[in-house]
């Protein structure tokens, strides 16, 4: 009789003990889900967005997230990274955190980091935070380190620095060299390469 009455609360005990871990395991479930919910948000939202290199376009590109352009644009690209391919070819400003530059850009350029491949080829300005080359590279413009290369502060300061070419010295004329030039129609100067710093040039800034 007393070994069954014993035998009661050891086997009360044993249950309470199998429904602990269970319980347990529950809210660990319902904790871990919880943090997947929060978690989902932080992450990145979409995928790459890819221009394939058959696309011309002409107008300007927004976008929050990863752009790899490919085509042809006659305009100016906003994005959080960008990738410029091999084939690519981009008239217009280029504002972005990261910039990876393979083929052709005429146009200045304002990135936290820049990379231009061997087989870059830019005309244009470049402010930026952390500059790589690879040999190879073609550039052809101004450059310079900031902080914070996408404020518009950062950008008039570089504007206001920028060092401006020297007077060339004016070559001898006779009076025929004169009226020679004076028939033909005025000649623009010299063409700089594409910047940023040239004002109301993009709609981004």
């Amino acid at each position: 009789m007393f070994s069954k009455a014993k035998s009661k609360p050891q086997s009360d005990e044993r249950a309470t003990r199998s429904a602990r871990p269970a319980a347990n395991d529950v809210s660990q479930s319902a904790s871990a889900a919880v943090q997947s919910k929060r978690s989902t948000p932080m992450k990145t939202a979409g995928v790459p967005s890819i221009i394939s290199a058959d696309v011309v376009m002409r107008g300007n590109i927004n976008s929050a997230g990863e752009v790899q352009f490919d085509g042809s644009l006659e305009g100016d690209i906003k994005a959080t990274s960008l990738i410029i391919g091999e084939k690519a070819s981009v008239k217009g400003e280029i504002v972005c955190e990261n910039v990876t530059v393979r083929g052709r850009v005429e146009g200045g350029i304002r990135a936290h980091q820049v990379q231009l491949a061997a087989t870059a080829h830019i005309q244009g300005d470049i402010l930026h935070s952390s500059l790589s080359v690879e040999s190879g590279a073609h550039f052809e413009g101004n450059c310079r380190h900031s902080d914070d290369p996408l404020s518009e502060a950062a950008a008039k300061d570089f504007r206001k620095a920028r060092p401006s070419g020297g007077a060339a010295p004016r070559p001898v004329t006779t009076a025929s060299d004169d009226a020679a030039a004076a028939a033909q129609p005025p000649r623009v100067a010299a063409n700089e390469a594409p910047s940023f710093l040239s004002g109301g040039r993009s709609p981004l800034r």
